[in-house]
């Protein structure tokens, strides 16, 4: 069976949940501990991040290497159109994707952390106490985001991500406005990319990934509540309802199974 070596919370985890889900391929998720599970997955793929996927003795690092790898040795329910145009464009769009909207939506999504309160607590598990809610809520967001300015995450980053995510929003319901797919008649790679990476804009709005029930259907203010979004996140609802496994507790090893604990040989 597939192995993928994740973290739950990764949108590029996502985009590969989702590839995974409409090819309708069976698979195990293994979470990554931190730390210590990275440098075990260094010793298996020669890097420490998530998404990589194991096939018997095939280790493939990457989310867009996946894809690729999935697509050719799992060519039923295609992802990489055939023509050359759209093949290009498909490729042009994922990695738009993997650059523009998975980087900015980690920073805007940080920094809503930082200023909303509400958004910070709901990210927390349910079985949370509730005396630990409040003190996670009560953090001024100025403290936090002064902390966050050493890394990239202080207030003009939060700004400018907000910026280009607004641009690329925008560009997104133009593109949907008179087709059901961003390239062709059928989902492709650039469809799963940018809905899996879109993630920390807004979550899904039903529990497809393992994460706290209030997360669903929240997500950075003044782009996920904003209504001239609106087409565009049920367009991805959409998606999602179409072709992503609901997440169902179980201890199957199968997909939508809670992911496991970190074992490599």
């Amino acid at each position: 069976m597939l192995e993928l070596y994740q973290f739950e919370g990764s949108h590029y985890s996502e985009k590969v949940r989702l590839i995974l889900d409409y090819k309708q391929l069976p698979y195990r998720k293994v979470e990554v501990a931190p730390g210590v599970g990275q440098i075990d997955l260094y010793r298996m793929s020669g890097q420490r991040q998530v998404p990589v996927l194991k096939d018997e003795n095939e280790v493939i690092p990457d989310s867009t290497a996946i894809a690729h790898y999935l697509d050719e040795k799992y060519p039923e329910r295609p992802i990489l159109p055939t023509t050359p145009t759209e093949r290009g464009l498909c490729l042009i769009m994922e990695a738009w994707a993997d650059e523009s909207i998975g980087l900015n939506a980690r920073t805007a999504m940080i920094g809503a952390f930082n200023q909303h309160p509400n958004f910070r607590t709901a990210l927390l598990p349910a079985s949370t106490p509730e005396l630990l809610k409040s003190l996670v809520g009560a953090v001024p967001g100025d403290v936090l985001s002064l902390l966050g300015t050493g890394i990239g995450f202080g207030t003009e980053a939060v700004k400018a991500a907000h910026g280009i995510l607004q641009q690329n929003l925008a560009a997104l319901r133009l593109l949907l406005q008179e087709r059901p797919y961003l390239v062709g008649e059928q989902p492709t790679l650039a469809d799963f990319a940018v809905a899996g990476l879109s993630m920390y804009i807004k979550f899904p709005d039903k529990q497809y990934v393992d994460l706290p029930d209030g997360i669903c259907g929240k997500g950075v203010p003044g782009l996920a509540d904003d209504p001239a979004y609106r087409p565009f996140f049920s367009w991805r609802d959409r998606l999602y309802a179409d072709y992503r496994e609901v997440r169902v507790p179980t201890t199957a090893e199968t997909v939508g199974s809670g992911p496991q604990s970190i074992s490599i040989d």
